[in-house]
């Protein structure tokens, strides 16, 4: 009878001990202690195939490579700039330095509620995943985390930073896709340009199209062509369509706020044909403002003189800014003629 008690008390010890592993397991996410790991780095960043960010909110965005340009989950551009910065994080971060044992108690509870979690893939395999908490007490760094293939996930979190640099990490890491979409909206060089025509609303004096017949260029307006068109301003106007961007994707505009100003009158129409039959269809908006501006007339205005809305061509509202774009609003700069038609 003794015996039989002995071997129920082992047995309920035994059971105990496997259920507290189990516990330790799930809750940390691993088998065994690895203490305050501090390998973040990746040597060969050339490998990464993926990156997928998710923000404290529990946005994510996925960041795919196709052959040298990376792009969003549904291969959408975006701004290559942004995902070369985390390549070179990724590779330049370091130990900073440890944390207090009785502060990590208090870090990992902030942590456990508030953190951006960035996951690496290697060779389209995951590699590793970093944890990323608040700033370092002074600012020049990141208290983290780390979960690797080779070493498992970290018990403890660590200060770490960027190599020759002071500052958080943390805002180099964000889930919008509106920060990330691609702010390109023509890189078109001359030769695949078959016309351009600018339909300003406000001044049919200052609307134009140029089109390409033969390899020859030609400058009309309202359908008549102008007698006198220097060939070397004409390449000069459509030199830039090679560099066009926007300024800022819509933060500020409800979808239903969008719908009213599409439903108001653009001040100017953009269209541009290209030789390979693309087709660019873009429509400018002004901003309006309480206070009051001078125009490039100098007659004081209610409207923002630095930046407009433009809706691209995929319906797509987003800021520009005004001296990006009077190079292609105003003709006139180029071919004085457009405005000797109504003198």
């Amino acid at each position: 009878m003794k015996f039989k008690q002995i071997a129920i008390l082992i047995f309920s010890l035994v059971a105990l001990t496997g259920l507290s592993w189990y516990t330790v397991y799930i809750i940390n996410g691993q088998n065994k202690d690895n203490g305050e790991l501090i390998d973040f780095a990746i040597a060969d960043t050339s490998s990464i195939t993926k990156i997928r960010i998710t923000d404290p909110y529990s946005n994510t965005i996925e960041l795919l490579k196709k052959r040298d340009t990376w792009t969003d989950a549904n291969g959408g551009c975006i701004t290559q700039a942004y995902v070369y910065n985390i390549l070179d994080i990724a590779k330049n971060i370091e130990f900073k330095g440890y944390l207090s044992k009785n502060s990590h108690a208090n870090y990992k509870k902030q942590m456990a509620s508030y953190h951006t979690k960035v996951d690496f893939f290697v060779n389209n395999s995951w590699y590793k995943t970093w944890y990323i908490g608040p700033s370092a007490p002074d600012h020049y760094g990141q208290i983290m985390l780390v979960d690797s293939k080779n070493d498992g996930k970290s018990a403890e979190p660590v200060m770490m930073k960027i190599k020759g640099m002071n500052g958080i990490i943390e805002p180099n890491f964000f889930a919008d896709i509106n920060k990330w979409v691609c702010t390109n909206i023509f890189s078109v060089p001359l030769e695949k340009i078959k016309s351009v025509e600018i339909i300003n609303r406000e001044d049919s004096t200052r609307s134009f199209k140029i089109s390409q017949s033969k390899n020859a260029f030609s400058v009309s307006q309202n359908g008549k062509e102008l007698a006198s068109a220097d060939t070397a301003n004409i390449y000069r106007y459509l030199q830039n369509y090679k560099k066009i961007h926007f300024d800022l994707a819509n933060f500020v505009l409800s979808p239903k706020q969008c719908d009213s100003l599409k439903n108001t009158a653009p001040f100017c129409e953009l269209i541009l044909k290209e030789t390979q039959g693309k087709k660019s269809h873009l429509k400018f908006y002004r901003i309006m403002t309480e206070e009051q501006q001078r125009n490039e007339f100098g007659e004081v205005v209610n409207m923002d003189m630095n930046k407009f809305w433009c809706e691209l061509s995929d319906g797509t509202l987003v800021k520009c800014q005004y001296h990006v774009f009077n190079p292609l609003i105003f003709g006139h700069i180029y071919f004085p003629a457009l405005e000797e038609l109504y003198q």
